[in-house]
């Protein structure tokens, strides 16, 4: 496999280890969006539309659970959340084998 530069913000946290519950490191989505990232953003490679950094957090969040009306204006928010977090898997802990440098 080639390596590949992924710019992230610099005060993003390390990327958690497969398995560990997501700290928001954005590794994953900055890469590339998710099956749910790819049909809202109508990108199959790069970094994922949705991806936004949270400034008093310091860590990266999805768009679509952070700003679920913004990304699918035709379905409640709550619903959106609710189908956002089973789509992209989220609390399931981090499905990434990227590696970080």
């Amino acid at each position: 496999m080639t390596p590949r530069v992924v710019l992230l913000h610099p005060d993003a946290p390390a990327k958690p280890a497969p398995g560990a519950p997501c700290n928001g490191c954005g590794l994953c989505c900055a890469a590339q969006p998710c099956p749910l990232g790819m049909a809202l953003s109508r990108r199959r490679r790069g970094a994922c539309a949705a991806l936004r950094w949270d400034v008093p957090e310091q860590r990266y969040r999805c768009g679509v659970l952070a700003e679920p009306l913004r990304w699918i204006p035709w379905l409640p928010g709550a619903l959106t959340r609710r189908l956002a977090r089973r789509w992209i898997a989220a609390a399931r802990g981090c499905d990434s084998d990227l590696q970080a440098a």
